[in-house]
Parts: structure tokens; C-alpha cells; sequence
């Protein structure tokens, strides 16, 4: 028996999947590249080229592999885009998903960890995240996301799905050497970006009330969240009972300015960053609580700061010299 991993040519996906492998778990990916990569896969790992919109393709996979349960990673994962590209964003995140759970349903597949966000908290007005705090997306990636949870909560009650949501925070890091974040939104790949171009990297706003001036994010290490889909999902085919959706926060968070310091120190570059203006819809600050996580999913921040900023850095270093 194996799991289906979508998306598991991505960043995260691929941790993920190596993590199934390290567990002695057998995995099938379902990836259509768009932005992940082939390379990310390990050789032994089957990879299937395409999208949970295709349908046929999804009922061809439960009928030629023993699926046991499906780790649903693959989106459309940038908030700011989907403000401009609604209709494609629901298309992925929302219709891809229910495709998914009625392939799932005639396959009679019946377990699911859903790759969900905190975006589905919008702007939250406390100053730590609880799985109970208000859901109040604010761009349609954010809605989508909150949507696929209300599909797995439905379908559970429809036929019995046993699932859970697992929101992330600000995932960074690297696990290997060989897989890194490729995102262009977000803030590791840009300044290592910008770094490695020779140009000085940004920071939007410095007038936050914050310590520092600047947004204060949680930061999860990929591998600590690699770590939790597997236990989630061992737990699921163990019948045990779990919470409809978890964060997977730190409960403390870093600030921008922090993580610049740490990158300067890191890769030895000195540099002061430019600051521009604040860009709409930034909170001051945007940090959770992983104490339900911790109880039933083994979660727990094993790296510090400056070891996710060293091990992103490494992997990110070695991909720029290779090419």
C-alpha cells in the first residue's frame, strides 16, 4: 500500500515524500511540474505527470496503485497572484479538490491530510493564532484554502473520510541538499536571489508596532513539517481520532529584520537592506500556537533560526553552483 502525494514535486511535497520514504512508507507522486521538480523526486519514488483536475487520470491511479490515503499538497499557493488570477486560483484549489475527493470516494479511498494555510486567518487581531481564532481570508487563495477544509469536513460527513487540515505558517529550510524553496514570492528565495545577483535585498516597511520595525512571521522549519504529515497520516490509518485542522506554528516568530541579520551572518555577505514602503494587507505580526499539533502530531520546533537560515542557504548555494 502507498500514498498518493500531490504536489509532491514541490518544495514541501518533496520533504514530504522523503520523509514516507525514510518512515518505510511507499509513495506515489501526482505532480504536473508546473512548479516543482522532477529532479526532487527520488529515482525509486513513481512519478505521474499531471493535474487533480484530471479526473480520469486521478481513477487511473487508484486503479493501478494500492492507494491507501492521499496527501493533498498541490495548489496554487501565492496569495498575492490569486487576487489577479481568482478564476484560475478556485480552478486549482477548489475544483481541483472536489475532483480529487469524488476520484477518491469511487476508488473507495477514504483518509486525507489536506495541505492548508494561514492565510485562511486573513489579518488576525490576536497576538497568537489558536485553531479557534476567526477565519477571515483575504485574497482568494486564502478563501480557497478554507474551502478545501469545508470539502474534507462535508465529505466526512457524506461517506465517512477520515481527514485532517494542516495549516502552515512560513515554511523554510532545507532537509537535503538537493531541494530547496523555488518560490519567486517568497522572502528566503528572494533575498537569497538578490544575493547571489549581486543586488541588495528589500524589506517592505520598517514602521510596524513591532520591536524591530518589521513583520513578525512564524518560521517552521520544512523538515519539522515533513515530519508531522507522517505522523498524521500513520495516525489516520491507525483509526485514531484527530482534530479537523492544526497550526503549525512556533508560538513565538521572528521578525524580517531578524532574518536579514541571520542571512548577512550566514552567508557571509554584509549588507544593509533597502526599505520600502509597507505593501497593502501586511499584519504587524502573524504568529501561532502549535500546542494541539504538539499533542497529537509529534510537532515541535527541533531547528533554530539561524539553522533554517544555514540549511536553506546551503541548499540554495549548491543549486546557483551547479547551474
Amino acid at each position: 500500500m502507498a500514498w498518493l502525494v500531490t504536489g509532491g514535486a514541490g518544495y514541501i511535497g518533496a520533504h514530504v515524500v522523503r520523509a514516507f520514504g525514510e518512515a518505510g512508507i511507499d509513495t506515489v507522486v501526482l505532480d504536473d511540474v508546473s512548479s516543482g521538480h522532477e529532479s526532487f523526486v527520488p529515482a525509486e519514488v513513481p512519478l505521474v505527470r499531471g493535474t487533480i483536475l484530471d479526473g480520469a487520470l486521478l481513477q487511473d491511479i487508484f486503479a493501478t496503485h494500492e492507494i491507501s490515503g492521499v496527501m493533498h499538497i498541490a495548489g496554487f499557493k501565492y496569495a498575492g497572484v490569486s487576487v489577479q488570477r481568482p478564476l484560475h486560483t478556485y480552478e486549482q484549489n477548489v475544483t481541483g479538490t472536489a475532483t480529487l475527493l469524488a476520484a477518491m470516494a469511487d476508488a473507495g479511498v477514504g483518509r486525507i491530510v489536506f495541505s492548508s494555510s494561514a492565510a485562511v486567518y486573513g489579518t488576525p487581531d490576536v497576538d497568537l493564532v489558536t485553531e479557534d481564532t476567526q477565519k477571515a481570508p483575504e485574497s482568494p487563495y486564502g478563501e480557497s484554502k478554507l474551502i478545501g477544509e469545508w470539502l474534507l469536513r462535508d465529505q466526512g460527513v457524506a461517506t465517512g473520510l477520515r481527514h485532517t487540515s494542516l495549516r502552515y505558517f512560513n515554511v523554510v529550510g532545507s532537509g537535503y541538499p538537493d531541494v530547496y524553496d523555488t518560490s519567486p514570492h517568497n522572502l528566503f528565495p528572494l533575498v537569497f536571489d538578490a544575493l547571489l545577483a549581486g543586488r541588495t535585498p528589500r524589506i517592505n516597511g520598517d514602521d510596524y508596532p513591532t520591536p524591530d520595525g518589521t513583520c513578525v512571521r512564524d518560521y517552521l522549519h520544512v523538515a519539522d513539517l515533513a515530519h508531522s504529515h507522517v505522523v498524521a497520516a500513520r495516525r489516520l490509518e491507525s483509526g485514531d481520532e484527530l482534530e479537523s485542522a492544526y497550526n503549525l506554528g512556533s508560538g513565538d516568530g521572528a521578525s524580517v529584520g531578524e532574518i536579514m541579520s541571520t542571512v548577512a551572518e550566514v552567508t557571509g555577505i554584509d549588507f544593509t537592506p533597502e526599505i520600502a514602503p509597507r505593501r497593502a494587507g501586511d499584519p504587524a505580526r502573524i504568529v501561532a500556537s502549535g500546542e494541539l499539533a504538539a499533542r497529537d502530531l509529534d510537532w515541535k520546533m527541533r531547528y533554530t533560526l539561524r539553522q533554517m537560515v544555514e540549511s536553506a542557504w546551503s541548499a540554495r548555494h549548491a543549486a546557483s553552483n551547479a547551474d
